[in-house]
C-alpha cells in the first residue's frame, strides 16, 4: 500500500524493526503533545550483522522517506543505525538537502550522561555485533568521562529471540546469562550495564537477575525521551514546525498484521500499522 499524504510536521521515528518501539513509547510519555511517525524496516532486518555501508544504504533510503512524509526532525530509534550511519548521513548527506532537516541518534544522548550512573568507573555494554563493532560506544564515552573503563558484549541471539516471541522462554534464560557472565568477567568492578539496543529492554528482568542486584541496568527509552525534551527547547524554531495534537502513524515495510502483533508488545498498547516499499 502507498503512503497516505501526511498534512501535519511530524517527529519521525525510524527502526530496523520493532525494538525502536520502545523508544517511541518513553518519547510519547514525556512528550505525548507531538505527532510522531514510526518507520520499522522490518523487511531487511536485523540490521546488526549487515556491514556499515549496506546500514548507511538502508538507514538513508529510510531517513529520505521520513523526510518526504513531513518529517523534518528523524530520530534514529537504532543504536546499530546510529553507530553505522548517522555521522555519515549528517556529515555528508544533509548538506545537500532543505535547510531544516535533522537527523538525531540514541548513542550521543546516552553517552553525554551515562558516566554519571557508575561509582566504579567501569561500565558493561550489551549489544549487537554491529554496534560493538563500531566501537561507537568507548569512542563517544571517552569524550565525556575519560576515567570511565568500557567493556562490550555481543549479544547476537537475543534480538531473534525477542523478535520470534521466545524472550520469556527457557532458552532465553540460556542465553542471556551467557552474554551477562561474559561481559561480567572481563571486569569485577562493573557496576552499570547499558542495554545498547532498542530490543533489550524486554529482557530487562532476566539481565537484572544473571547481573545480580547490585548492578544498575540502563535502558534508552527515557535518556532520549529527556534529550529530545532539551533539544526542542533550544531550537524553537523547530519545535513551532512541528505539530501538537498527539497523533501516532506507524509503518512497516514488511507485513502489517506481523507487524502489530509483535509491535504491541515493545510498545506497550495496541498498534496499527501500514505498508510502505519506501518509493
Amino acid at each position: 500500500m502507498a503512503p497516505f499524504f501526511i498534512f501535519t510536521i511530524m517527529i519521525g521515528i525510524f527502526d530496523s524493526g520493532y525494538g525502536g518501539l520502545t523508544i517511541l513509547r518513553a518519547l510519547t510519555d514525556k512528550l505525548p503533545q507531538y505527532d510522531y511517525l514510526y518507520l520499522g524496516d522490518n523487511a531487511r532486518a536485523p540490521y546488526g550483522p549487515r556491514s556499515f555501508e549496506t546500514v548507511y544504504q538502508y538507514t538513508l533510503e529510510s531517513v529520505k522517506w521520513l523526510f518526504d512524509q513531513g518529517c523534518p526532525l528523524v530520530i534514529l530509534a537504532c543504536n546499530t543505525a546510529s553507530a553505522k550511519a548517522l555521522r555519515t548521513i549528517q556529515q555528508r548527506d544533509l548538506p545537500g538537502m532543505s535547510e531544516g532537516l535533522r537527523v538525531l541518534g540514541v548513542i550521543r544522548p546516552t553517552t553525554e550522561i551515562i558516566g554519571h550512573y557508575t561509582s566504579s568507573k567501569e561500565i558493561g555494554i550489551l549489544a549487537t555485533k554491529g554496534t560493538v563493532t563500531s566501537g561507537s560506544y568507548p569512542i563517544e564515552i571517552d569524550k565525556f568521562f575519560p576515567g570511565v573503563k568500557v567493556f562490550q558484549q555481543a549479544c547476537p541471539m537475543w534480538v531473534p529471540l525477542i523478535e520470534n516471541n521466545e524472550h520469556h522462554s527457557a532458552g532465553a534464560d540460556y542465553f542471556v546469562h551467557e552474554c551477562v557472565h561474559k561481559l561480567m568477567v572481563q571486569s569485577s568492578n562493573i557496576d552499570t550495564i547499558l542495554l545498547a539496543c532498542t530490543h533489550y529492554p524486554l529482557l530487562s528482568q532476566k539481565i537484572q537477575q544473571a547481573a545480580g542486584d547490585k548492578i544498575k541496568i540502563i535502558s534508552q527509552g527515557d535518556i532520549v525521551a529527556a534529550s529530545l525534551v532539551n533539544y526542542v527547547k533550544r531550537h524553537p524554531e523547530i519545535d513551532r514546525k512541528l505539530a501538537k495534537n498527539g497523533k501516532r502513524i506507524f509503518y512497516t515495510t514488511d507485513d502489517p498484521a506481523d507487524f502489530d502483533q509483535q509491535g504491541a508488545l515493545f510498545f506497550g498498547e495496541p498498534v496499527t500499522s501500514r505498508h510502505t516499499d519506501l518509493k
